[in-house]
């Protein structure tokens, strides 16, 4: 289990954590997906300004004033893309969650954007390189598929080489798709599909007055020579991305090409022969991701790289571990937490009061003095001269933090200063584990995955270890051992907390009474309490609390037993309780565990030392202070960081008194004052931290408002003259909105009324009735009115757009349309390539992408809807659209729902 040799000389605590057969293995980190994408885009945008700026500076200087409201839009729509996407920004927890949303937040982003118009005024037609990007990324995603779909099936007849199976990752095709349309899109942007390029002066179309301001007499400021460059540019253009020649040079290609745009001085005789500059690259690009992939699978590049990175890939899957991450409690998303509250509805309702497993155990029980019990009474620690222990609760979210702790314990000693000197700290004997092994709930495969696990890679079962066996008769004695006070390894004892009682104990029982070890801790127990006799006269009492907090009357009576027949007068007992119910009952103002207190007052009468728990997950400790009268127990501990999520500290600053006892803090971890600043910074950092909430908080306010959807009459607001008289008449929408949500609407009053019986329940229980309604209706009120104020802002802001013709102009297909048109312009199809397509495609090829670009352009659809909707009504819309449209409500609101928060 690892060497007890220790170093003569003081080193840090971790510089001593030695692992003989310990394995340290986190899980894996992710690094930040696509790393290299982000590098991508950083260059596209610096293109992007490079490309863009010079030619339209002294539009942008000369236009400033009259587009300040549209910048201003500009400004507060990304900073708040920019608010809703910063959890994802630079970390990641769940790759596929994350990228997603970072797609999702572009695209709803780039949608809004481009519908304003000051790009427009500054010469840049974002219309267009958004429906190119479309496009073209539309054409690469379909062009690579058909590729790899006949390279393998070139492969499954054996003409390439067997490398070639390989199939590639999907994300690997998409980002390469992307990247070759963000390339095409910023060339076009600049060189355009020009297929002669007659090079023209920057300052024969220039302001000569701006010219005049921007240039001294020797034209050589830093200005100037900034716009100069754009002479460059047409250099780069009409050399380095010039087209490839006519199509009269590749007779076999001229049916298959798209071809350059005509530019010439005066009139253009007959159309362009030559090739697209902008097809050039694209199959530029195109080709050498063929190429590339080619060579790596049916060549001998292949094949000489072929064992590094298998050997690495089995490397990476041998070391990665398989226990799960941590859980995701405020997700929303997660089926074991509606499981969870179905369990726990079940077992309050079946088991607490009716069937109870503890009573189950006691009927099962062999001799008829409990006393006797050797399923309940384990005195062969007796024997030993002197004993350690370890105490820890609250395994239960498993992952990294789990592991951390369960490696920390597996140690064969550790080293830390205490009072100021060097202290050796030996693994214990003897694990003590408070409960709550699996979180959210009981199952075989959270107490597989979330609690063995992490236990069995910090220290490894022995060989014979067969993790499906079930041990009929404990203890199950390692060979070569013939009785318990023979073993000399480490051994586990654990009681059951409130998580592990939602199934009636039933996967407790299966995994810790009817199996032998937990990783390389031997488990001799056999019912969910125990005793342990000690050596010097001391012992631990493991108590079962269920889930009314309380030990039933067979448990009791064993535990009284005991102490009338067994414990010395002198002997010292630790007490073992999954709640620590001194500072619960202080903190709600309660009186829980009476069978409990009773035990520990009238049977031990003093002889109780020390009581330790878990449940909040913190660590503290409170010693009595000397005084007259006797005290009950000497100290209580807290000791719940098992590794799960932490709990605050500072709530519990004025607990002193306990059971007419006197007690003072001596130790808490975190201190007051950090877990008061932790608790503060909650307020900002808890979105960062669970950034999953995004479902829950945004289908709330979906529910809150979905009966105010569209609102029809909000010109009002736009009418009025003065900003004060705009803020009025909004405010007055919103509380007739609110009106209308209690008297009339459906939906909406029965997810406010389900609402407010959720925040009444989380108030609580210590106040009154009164406050509880008081405290849950304001909550209540405050997310409902915080609901309307962003739905009405999401309409007003859709109103604003639809007066000023930039929404709902044409259709649902207006990108579509217009695209259509700009195409047969600037790219010539003399040979009818796009039809015979279209013929081809039995017209998947111009639909794909019409309603692509359709779903990509999300105002417009909701602004079209919303119009239909208003002159129409709602039964005027399919279900398809109407689907669509609440779809993407939701997911608005979900996006507006995280500012408020």
């Amino acid at each position: 289990m690892g060497s007890d040799k220790q170093s003569g000389s003081p080193r840090p605590l971790l510089g001593t954590l030695k692992i003989g057969r310990v394995r340290t293995i986190l899980t894996h980190t992710y690094p930040y997906p696509h790393e290299h994408s982000r590098h991508i885009m950083t260059a596209v945008i610096i293109a992007c300004l490079f490309f863009i700026s010079s030619d339209n500076m002294h539009t942008l200087i000369h236009k400033l004033d009259n587009n300040i409201k549209w910048w201003s839009m500009y400004v507060c729509l990304i900073g708040f893309f920019y608010f809703f996407s910063s959890p994802f920004l630079g970390r990641t927890i769940q790759p596929s969650y994350s990228n997603f949303n970072r797609w999702y937040v572009a695209w709803i982003c780039f949608a809004s954007l481009y519908h304003l118009p000051s790009f427009q005024s500054m010469g840049v037609d974002m219309r267009m390189n958004l429906s190119l990007f479309l496009t073209i990324y539309f054409s690469s995603v379909l062009f690579i598929i058909a590729f790899h779909i006949i390279f393998i099936g070139l492969w499954y007849i054996g003409l390439v080489a067997r490398m070639a199976g390989t199939r590639p990752g999907i994300w690997t095709i998409l980002q390469n798709c992307t990247v070759i349309s963000i390339a095409c899109c910023v060339f076009y942007s600049h060189c355009g599909n020009r297929a002669v390029h007659k090079r023209k002066s920057f300052g024969s179309s220039s302001d000569p007055n701006l010219l005049a301001f921007l240039e001294n007499e020797n034209g050589s400021t830093w200005i100037s020579n900034f716009l100069r460059m754009n002479q460059l540019k047409d250099q780069i253009c009409s050399s380095w991305f010039a087209p490839v020649g006519s199509a009269s040079d590749y007779p076999l290609l001229a049916k298959w090409v798209i071809y350059g745009e005509l530019v010439c001085s005066g009139s253009c005789a007959g159309p362009s022969d030559e090739i697209s500059p902008l097809y050039s690259l694209w199959a530029t690009f195109v080709g050498l991701y063929i190429a590339n992939f080619v060579v790596e699978r049916s060549t001998g590049w292949a094949l000489t790289h072929r064992s590094t990175d298998l050997e690495d890939e089995k490397l990476k899957r041998h070391m990665k571990p398989d226990f799960l991450d941590m859980v995701p409690w405020y997700s929303g998303t997660s089926a074991d937490l509606f499981k969870t509250a179905f369990d726990l509805m079940v077992s309050v309702t079946l088991f607490v009061g009716r069937f109870d497993m503890r009573m189950m155990q006691a009927a099962m029980k062999g001799p008829t003095n409990d006393t006797h019990n050797s399923d309940l009474l384990y005195d062969y620690f007796n024997e030993k001269e002197d004993l350690w222990f370890d105490f820890v609760a609250d395994t239960g979210d498993g992952g990294n933090s789990s592991y951390t702790v369960a490696r920390l314990l597996a140690q064969p000693s550790i080293r830390t200063i205490i009072g100021g000197s060097m202290h050796t700290l030996p693994r214990g004997n003897l694990l003590l584990i408070g409960g709550d092994l699996a979180y959210p709930n009981p199952s075989s495969f959270t107490y597989e995955r979330r609690f063995f696990r992490p236990f069995e890679y910090a220290l490894q079962p022995p060989p014979w270890y067969w993790a499906e066996h079930i041990a009929l008769d404990k203890p199950e004695l390692p060979p070569g051992v013939s009785k318990m006070s023979e073993y000399d390894g480490p051994q586990c004892f654990i009681i059951p907390g409130n998580h592990d009682w939602f199934d009636g104990l039933h996967t407790f029982m299966r995994y810790i009474c009817h199996k032998s070890w937990l990783g390389g801790w031997f488990l001799p127990q056999k019912k969910s309490y125990f005793a342990l006799q000690l050596p010097k006269g001391w012992w631990i009492f493991g108590l079962d609390l269920s889930l009314h907090g309380d030990v039933d009357v067979y448990q009791f009576k064993f535990f009284a037993d005991l102490c009338r027949n067994k414990v010395g007068e002198n002997d010292s007992v630790i007490v073992v309780t999954h709640e620590p119910n001194w500072l619960l009952d202080w903190y709600w103002k309660e009186t829980t565990g009476k069978n409990v207190s009773h035990l520990i007052q009238e049977y031990l009468n003093g002889r109780c030392k020390l009581r330790m728990a878990g449940d909040l997950h913190h660590f503290m400790r409170h010693s009595a202070t000397q005084s007259e009268k006797p005290n009950f127990v000497q100290h209580l501990l807290v000791n719940g960081c098992g590794g799960a999520f932490l709990h605050p500290t500072h709530v519990f600053r004025n607990f002193e008194k306990f059971s007419g006892t006197t007690y003072e803090c001596k130790a808490a971890y975190p201190s007051y004052d950090e877990s008061s600043g932790i608790a503060l910074g909650n307020i900002l950092k808890f979105r960062k931290k669970n950034w999953q909430f995004d479902t829950i908080g945004g289908f709330i306010y979906f529910i809150l408002v979905f009966s105010m959807f569209p609102q029809c009459n909000l010109v009002h607001i736009l009418n009025e003259e003065t900003w004060s008289g705009r803020l009025k008449s909004f405010t007055s929408t919103i509380w007739s909105a609110l009106l209308y949500i209690f008297e009339h609407s459906y939906v909406s009053s029965v997810g406010s009324l389900t609402l407010l019986m959720a925040s009444y329940s989380f108030v609580p229980s210590k106040l009154s009735r009164r406050k509880r309604a008081i405290i849950g209706g304001l909550h209540v009120l405050t997310h409902l009115t915080a609901a309307l104020l962003l739905m009405l802002l999401l309409e007003l802001g859709i109103e604003i757009c639809i007066r000023n013709h930039l929404l709902a102009t044409s259709g649902y297909h207006t990108l579509y349309e217009w695209y259509r048109s700009m195409e047969s312009e600037h790219f010539p199809d003399p040979t009818g390539l796009r039809a015979r397509l279209e013929q081809w495609t039995l017209g998947l090829y111009p639909a794909c992408i019409k309603y692509l670009m359709s779903a990509f352009d999300v105002p417009e659809v909701m602004a079209v809807t919303r119009i239909n909707i208003c002159k129409n009504g709602m039964m005027s819309l399919s279900r398809s659209v109407l689907i669509i449209l609440l779809i993407t409500a939701h997911r608005k609101l979900q996006i507006f729902h995280k500012v408020s928060y």
